[in-house]
Parts: structure tokens; sequence; C-alpha cells
């Protein structure tokens, strides 16, 4: 199969191709597990029975007939049209399972689906952000998983395979891994108007690739995570609404305010379980593929992040959480952008739900294997928990030495932000530039240079009157949004001058999108093969 340069544009980022484009019968091509449809479509099926059953199951636990008597003499017609629907439904089902099919060939994973409306899918192989083996709890009962692959777009999954054994969820997951990373062959995109390399048969899957070792990093114990959620921001907002209301019915003599506070309690109470369901088990690990995260209570999901693809990370820290020392770190990865729900978007972006500062370090040091400082720790414990010294002066060498480096507001910023002025503050290495901010609640901003995308210089009226200025970097969609606040306006155009000079290096100097390609396929040498240079990342 040959694609168009317009059809390849239009694959470089995991977008769909229409039933234009042809198939070479079925070489390559996999189907999905049988069950699939069944799986996915589980609840119309209940949806039906229930419309047609919910009046005669009534009946009958009332001891009555099952059929109304006034319908007695149609019942079977009625069961007759209840098969035909349910007999087109199951043939709906069985049609949407033979026309959904897969192929891994040619640096690309494509799916097919739709036998009316035929629609490709297809993602390069050296463009995809993470890969995510997710099981709801109805597949984990079959044991099934889909598998998911995100490139850089708004935030909905390029290609999804619903679904496959869990084990061939996995095996499937290691080989385009390990042909993204460069590690195996067949990772290149094929050349307009040449013809595609075989894709993966039957038979090879299993032998296609080996998963990759890893070792474990950290696990939130339970307890942990069921603290950290009675602790969070919302509980101290209904708390204060809930002090609120009976401080407003004590005063007013009204009890309808302590009404507000049940649909407020309910909607704590489905949060609470949700992010519970979400993060219970959760269990950080490193690998040569990438960084791999599992966690989930009834739905389980197991993400792998590759190295590099991580375009900024947050390390915050609400006040009640200072007691314990906990910590929450979020990450901008092309491809979660905001996701389709607020629940799942906050799950797929968080790389640590809580956790101590250890752990904080351990997730960084896998993030940033290179800081570019020779001090990472005592850096990184300046932009967590630092505090310029008031006695000092902000972005003078004495104060960027006492408090970790760190580039703080100016003086005449405290009238603006009396509270946060010795706090906000940035520092840069040779890899990444570090943002802090906030005296209460806490942020630490880590963004490396090379995804540094654009930048802005912002400055309000009152910010011009006390010459302060806030630097705005632009990365991917996501949970992390880097700022400066309130430098001084000449540390920030210094800053903006300089940051761009070193994205530009950075991006000009960054590696081959294969990750292990240095690796897995070193330079030959020259005596044995003089036609073919060094291989370079």
């Amino acid at each position: 199969m040959a694609l168009t340069p317009e059809d390849a544009g239009r694959a470089a980022d995991g977008t769909a191709v229409g039933a234009g484009i042809g198939t070479n019968a079925d070489a390559g091509w996999l189907r999905v597990h049988p069950a699939s449809p069944f799986v996915r479509g589980w609840v119309a099926l209940a949806a039906l029975l229930f419309f047609f059953g919910r009046d005669s199951f009534e009946r009958f636990l009332q001891g009555g007939p099952v059929f109304d008597e006034r319908l007695a003499g149609r019942a079977p017609w009625l069961l007759l049209g209840g098969g035909i629907l349910l007999l087109l439904t199951v043939l709906g089902y069985v049609l949407s399972w033979y026309f959904t099919r897969y192929q891994v060939a040619g640096g690309y994973v494509r799916v097919n689906t739709g036998f009316l409306f035929k629609q490709q899918r297809q993602a390069r192989l050296d463009r995809v952000q993470a890969i995510d083996v997710v099981q709801p709890l109805l597949a984990r009962i079959f044991g099934l998983a889909e598998l998911r692959f995100e490139v850089a777009d708004a935030g909905q999954s390029a290609v999804r395979l619903a679904y496959l054994r869990a084990d061939e969820a996995r095996q499937l997951r290691a080989t385009i891994l390990a042909r993204a990373s460069g590690a195996a062959a067949g990772t290149q995109a094929p050349e307009p108007g040449h013809p595609e390399p075989g894709g993966l048969e039957s038979g090879e899957l299993a032998s296609a690739a080996v998963e990759a070792p890893q070792q474990a990093v950290l696990t939130v114990p339970p307890p942990r995570l069921l603290g950290s959620l009675l602790l969070s921001e919302q509980s101290v907002v209904i708390l204060a609404g809930g002090i609120a209301s009976v401080m407003l019915s004590a005063v007013t003599e009204n009890r309808n305010f302590a009404v507000f506070l049940i649909p407020a309690a309910i909607g704590l109470l489905a949060s609470y379980w949700s992010a519970f369901n979400k993060g219970y088990n959760f269990t950080a690990a490193v690998s040569p593929d990438g960084i791999r995260l599992r966690y989930g209570l009834l739905d389980t999901q197991a993400q792998t992040v590759p190295p590099g693809r991580i375009q900024a990370l947050k390390v915050s820290q609400p006040p009640l959480w200072r007691v314990f020392g906990w910590y929450r770190i979020q990450v901008n990865v092309a491809g979660y952008g905001l996701a389709s729900s607020a629940g799942e978007g906050a799950a797929r972006t968080t790389l640590l739900p809580v956790g101590s500062l250890a752990d904080v370090m351990e997730i960084l040091a896998l993030v940033l294997p290179d800081p570019g400082t020779q001090d990472p720790v005592g850096l990184f414990t300046a932009g967590i928990t630092g505090l310029a010294d008031p006695a000092g002066t902000p972005g003078s060498a004495a104060g960027r030495d006492a408090d970790g480096g760190f580039v703080t507001s100016p003086r005449r910023a405290r009238f603006l932000a009396p509270l946060g002025w010795r706090r906000n503050g940035f520092t840069a290495t040779e890899t990444a530039l570090l943002l802090r901010s906030g005296r209460w609640w806490r942020n630490f901003v880590v963004v490396p240079h090379q995804r540094t995308q654009s930048m802005a210089l912002e400055q309000g009226p009152l910010a011009r009157r006390f010459r302060v200025a806030d630097l705005v970097l632009h990365t991917t969609a996501g949970p992390v949004a880097p700022r400066l606040i309130q430098a001084g306006l000449d540390e920030a155009r210094d800053l903006f001058d300089a940051q761009a000079a070193r994205a530009r290096a950075a991006r000009k100097h960054q590696k081959s999108e294969h990750w292990l390609e240095p690796a897995a396929q070193p330079a030959a040498p020259p005596a044995e093969d003089p036609q073919e240079g060094p291989h370079h990342g």
C-alpha cells in the first residue's frame, strides 16, 4: 500500500484517513477478540432487555401474569419483534468485530473499522507519545484489555484497539515500543510511492518482542491516598461551606441552608470514590521503554510514557498536606491534552498522586535523568520548599547562592504579593527551566529547554507601575501552565532572550525520536562497510 503525501501528513499526527486508502488483502492484518463488541456494547443490550422486560418482571414479582392480559393476544408478535431486534443488534456487533482489523507495519500502527462507513486510523510509531493498557471491570472479568496510542493531538487517542487478550495487548505494546524506540527493525515510515513491508502475522506476535524488564520505583499506600483526599482542597471548601451554612441557620433561624449540604456531601463522596478508585494501588516503575504507571481498583490502567515525551512537570503541595510532607506531581504529555473527562484527564496526567519528598526526587530523576546541575537534590529542594531571605537582595549573587540559585521577585513586588514575592522565582540549568510560585499552595514547575514552544511577556497596569512582568511558556495542553510570576522587568526580558536561545540550542541537539537507536544500532566499522557512515541519533 502506498500513501500519498497528503495521507502521510495526516498519518503523522494520528488523524483519521478515509476509506479511499486501499489494503493489501489480509496480509499482516489481525482481528480483535470476538467478545470485544459485547464488552463495549453491553450497556445497549442491558437497556434493550430492560425496555422490553421491565413491566413483565414487575408483574412477575407481584404474582400476576407475565404478560398483560390486554397484550396477551399480541404476545407472540411482540416476542418476535423483540427477538428480531435482538438478533439485529447481535448481528451488528458481529459485523463490527469482523470488519475491525489492525496492523503494525511500515512504521505505522493502523486500525480499520466499519462495514458501511469505513474508516482507517493510523499513527507513526516514532510519533507515539504514550501507550496505555486499559482494563474496565467487565474486560478484566473476561481477561481482555484495550490498547490506546497517544500522539501529539488535542487529547483524543489516535488509535484505540478494543479489545485484545490482556497478555496479547501487553505483547503488542512491547512490540510497538521496541519499534518506536529503534530497538527493533521496521521503525521508519515508508516513503510515498514505495511499497511497505509486511506487518505482523498472527503467529509472529508472540515472538515479535520481549517485554522490557522493569524496576519498581515507588508505590502509594491506600491509607496515604485516602488521607490525601480527606485533606484535599475540595474538603476544605466543603467544610467551610458546612460551617457557613450552620452559622447562617443559627443566625437567621432558617433550616433551609442545611439542605444545600446534602447534594454537596453526595458530590464530595462521589469525587472521593472516583479519585480513590483511579489512584488505588498506584505504582511507578522504570524500564528501557519508558516510565510505567499502573493504578486502579475496579478499572485498572497501565501507562507507558517513553523518555523525553513529557513536556512540562509540576510539583504541588496544598496547605494541609504540608503537615505530612506530601506532594503531587502532574505532567503535560503530548497526546493526553485535557482529555475528554476531568477524572480521566487528572488520572492520566498524574505521575504521583501523593508522595513524600523522597518520592518526588525519584520521579524527577526519571523525568529529567540529566538535570544539568551538579547538585540536583539541593536545587529541586530549593524549588519545592525554598524561600528567599527577606534581608537579602533578590537577584543578587549572594541572594541566589543562599536560595539555591533562584532569582525571586524584587522587593517592590511585595505590595502586589505580600506573601508570595519571596517565593516566586526562577532559575535555569543546562537542560531545564525551573519556576516556583505560591506561599501557601506551593508549586514547582520544570520545563525542559527543548519543550519550550513559545513564550510571552505579560504586564498589566499595576505591573507596569512596579516594573514587574509575568513570563508565560507555552507547551502542549495539560494541567501544567508554566508561568513566572512578577519577575523584575529587566530580569524577565533577559530570561526571555536567554530561554529562547536555550530552546533553539536544545532542539538542535535533541536526540532522535528512536531513543534506543544508538544502543541498538551502533556505528558500523568503516573497514567492513565503507559505503555506510555512522548512525547519528
